[in-house]
C-alpha cells in the first residue's frame, strides 16, 4: 500500500481516524455561535496566554474561569465529567458544579437561572422553545456529538430491517403480529424505555411524531434492562443507544420510509445522517449567563473534546472526521 492510501474496511463497522483531525493552531479563538465547525475545529480557547499564579489575582468571569451550575441527563454524566476534568487542567481558575437531572430538568433550570448549562440527548421540545421567547430570554443551543437508535430482537427473529413507518405503526397499536412484516406469526411485544429518558423522548420526536406510544408495552428502565427484556422474549422489539451493549439480541436496519433503502446503525451512517433513527447530544446557556458556559462548550467541540465524545460511545460532530474500512483479508497488527 502506497503512502497515504486510504484503508477499506469492508466489515459493517467503520472506526474514526483521529489523526485525521484538524490540527490545533497555535493562536486563541473567541465563541462564535455561527458557524461553529469553522472556528471550532482549530482548537484552543481563547486566554490561552501565560497568568500570573493562582491566588494573586482575582478569578473573573471569562471563558477559562468563574464558577458556573451544569446539569447533566445521567447517560452524559461519565462524558460530561471527563470533559470537566480535562478542561480544569488547562484552566484551573475554571471551577464546575455538576448536578443529574432528566432532560426538562436541565432546560427549566437553565431558564430559571438555577442552572447556567443545559447538557441533554435530545432536541427541545415545543414548549421548550416558546417560554424563553414569552419570557424576553435567549437561548443558544449548540450540538457536540450524535448517537444512533438503535432496533433490536430477539436473535430467533428472521426479520432484517424494519421502517420508521413499521415503528410508528408498531408503538402506536397498529401492527400486532410479526407476520404483517411477512416473518414468522407471533405476538409483537414493544419494549419502551422511561418516558422522561432522552432517548425515549427523542424516539417518540423521530418516530410519533412527538405523541407518545400508546400500544401496550413492556417499561424498562436502561439499555441493558430493554436487552435483557428482548434477549429473555422471543416476540420483543426495543430501542437502545448505539453506545450501549448489545450481546445477546440482534440488530435490525432501519429505514425512513418502506421501499427506501435502509442502513445498519454505524458510526458513519450516523455521522452523515444517512440512518433514519439519529439523536443530537446538545447544550444549551443563556446569551447573557456566564461566559465560563461558553467556553466549555468551546473545549468541547475542539479536536480534544470531540475525541472524548468518540471513547465514550457517540460520534463527534465538530471537527472533521474520516472514516476508513478495513479489509477482512487484511492481517490485524
Amino acid at each position: 500500500m502506497t503512502s497515504g492510501q486510504l484503508s477499506i474496511d469492508m466489515s459493517p463497522r467503520a472506526f474514526l481516524l483521529f489523526k485525521h483531525f484538524v490540527n490545533r493552531s497555535a493562536g486563541c479563538l473567541s465563541l462564535f455561535p455561527v458557524s461553529l465547525l469553522l472556528v471550532l475545529a482549530l482548537g484552543v480557547l481563547p486566554g490561552c496566554g501565560a497568568k500570573p499564579p493562582a491566588g494573586t489575582r482575582k478569578v473573573e468571569d471569562s471563558q477559562t474561569s468563574g464558577s458556573i451550575q451544569v446539569v447533566v441527563v445521567p447517560e452524559l454524566r461519565a462524558m460530561l465529567e471527563r470533559q470537566v476534568e480535562a478542561f480544569t487542567k488547562m484552566y484551573p481558575d475554571a471551577r464546575f458544579t455538576l448536578r443529574v437531572g432528566s432532560s426538562r430538568e436541565a432546560v427549566s433550570d437553565l431558564l430559571s437561572q438555577r442552572a447556567d448549562l443545559a447538557v441533554v440527548a435530545r432536541e427541545l421540545e415545543p414548549e421548550e422553545r416558546t417560554v424563553p421567547v414569552e419570557g424576553g430570554m435567549e437561548i443558544e443551543g449548540y450540538r457536540f456529538a450524535r448517537d444512533g437508535i438503535c432496533i433490536v430482537v430477539h436473535p430467533s427473529n428472521p426479520l432484517e430491517s424494519v421502517s420508521v413507518d413499521d415503528l410508528h405503526r408498531i408503538y402506536s397499536d397498529l401492527l400486532h403480529d410479526w407476520s404483517e412484516l411477512h416473518v414468522r406469526a407471533g405476538a409483537i411485544e414493544p419494549v419502551v424505555q422511561e418516558p422522561n429518558g432522552d432517548l425515549m423522548m427523542a424516539f417518540c420526536q423521530r418516530v410519533l411524531g412527538g405523541a407518545s406510544p400508546t400500544a401496550p408495552a413492556y417499561r424498562a428502565s436502561s439499555d441493558s434492562a430493554v436487552i435483557e427484556r428482548v434477549r429473555r422474549t422471543p416476540g420483543a422489539i426495543g430501542m437502545v443507544s448505539m453506545a450501549s451493549s448489545q450481546e445477546g439480541v440482534r440488530r435490525l436496519r432501519v429505514s425512513a420510509l418502506r421501499g427506501l433503502p435502509d442502513w445498519n446503525a454505524d458510526a458513519e451512517k450516523v455521522y452523515k445522517g444517512e440512518y433514519p433513527l439519529v439523536r443530537n447530544y446538545n447544550m444549551y446557556l443563556r446569551t447573557k449567563g456566564p461566559m465560563l458556559s461558553g467556553g466549555l462548550i468551546t473545549f468541547v467541540s475542539t479536536r480534544d473534546g470531540q475525541k472524548l465524545v468518540y471513547e465514550a460511545g457517540a460520534v463527534p460532530m465538530t471537527v472533521p472526521v474520516r472514516f476508513a474500512r478495513r479489509s477482512p483479508m487484511l492481517g490485524s497488527h
